[in-house]
């Protein structure tokens, strides 16, 4: 088996304002980064549009409605301070949902080993009824329960390591005892949540909070202790990775002292547990990172990784 990469030129459409971090260079700058001959063995796939009926496995049909009623002939409207939408950005963030759908079909049915979704917006802070930080629809959540409700899967996992907490994937499963989502982020941060004391309505939410300052060897200590039991307690049947990449030193929006090899050894770790549990079946979909080469270079590693383990 292969590791697919997924994406879509529409998911360069989605435009915030000027000056704004989540911008379409950051997609340029990774899509460049693995368009070289240490990347050719991947299995690329254009992303579909994702249908209302996959973004309804996460959010209601009048919240569908409503995003849609939102995008503009042109320039651009707010959905929050933060969450702008433009004449393409309906598009990308549908393509975003076919992505993550396309890449759990793939994996489940054993046309790759595992996948990367090359994607933006990004997806974990759209809580049930409500878009913000950027983010639009909940990828992650709609990819895991598309895989339960498609391929018959009775446990899934979101591991999310994007440095911001995934207060809307936090949102949409927890109620969902079939979903565990466990998360490392910085604390105190954006958007405020991810106490240790959040724990889902029933324990299958795993918050570990990160110090500003924290470096790769207290990170990959919080993973083995805190994450790594939780999910072979689990059992998945399919891990999903949220990989988010601005806890990295450079990153302009947070404190998190973390390298690219820390990317690299925390995705070696989710294999592994993949591996063990679910015939190695892991479906990784982008979140955050901002500084544009650590970006690059970190999906670099996170991906290098990903193509070892799904051969």
């Amino acid at each position: 088996m292969t590791t697919a990469l997924i994406t879509h030129p529409d998911c360069l459409g989605h435009e915030n304002l000027p000056g704004h971090p989540e911008r379409p260079a950051r997609l340029d700058a990774i899509l460049s980064r693995l368009d070289t001959p240490a990347f050719s063995a991947l299995l690329r796939s254009d992303a579909p549009l994702g249908t209302d009926d996959s973004v309804h496995l996460a959010h209601p049909r009048d919240y569908i409605d409503t995003i849609r009623r939102s995008v503009p002939v042109q320039g651009l409207v707010s959905l929050d301070a933060d969450t702008q939408m433009g004449p393409g950005s309906l598009a990308a963030a549908l393509r975003g949902v076919g992505a993550i759908v396309r890449a759990v079909d793939m994996v489940a049915g054993g046309e790759a080993g595992n996948a990367f979704c090359a994607i933006r917006p990004p997806g974990h802070h759209a809580e049930t009824r409500k878009a913000m930080g950027f983010c639009l629809f909940g990828n992650a959540v709609i990819g895991a329960r598309h895989a339960i409700a498609t391929h018959g899967m009775e446990r899934v996992a979101i591991v999310d390591f994007d440095v911001h907490h995934g207060n809307g994937t936090q949102d949409l499963v927890w109620d969902d005892d079939r979903i565990l989502f466990a998360s490392t982020h910085q604390m105190p941060l954006y958007p405020g949540s991810g106490h240790a004391r959040e724990t889902g309505a029933h324990g299958q939410v795993v918050n570990v909070p990160l110090a500003p300052g924290c470096n790769g060897t207290r990170f990959l200590g919080l993973l083995d202790d805190r994450i790594l039991p939780r999910l072979r307690e689990h059992s998945p049947e399919l891990v999903i990775v949220s990989a988010g990449f601005d806890a990295h030193r450079a990153d302009p929006l947070a404190n998190i002292d973390l390298v690219e090899e820390d990317f690299a050894e925390a995705t070696r770790r989710l294999c592994a547990i993949a591996e063990d549990h679910c015939g190695g079946r892991l479906v990784s979909t982008l979140e955050g990172g901002y500084d544009l080469e650590a970006l690059a270079a970190s999906v670099a590693a996170h991906v290098s990784v990903l193509m070892e383990s799904g051969t």
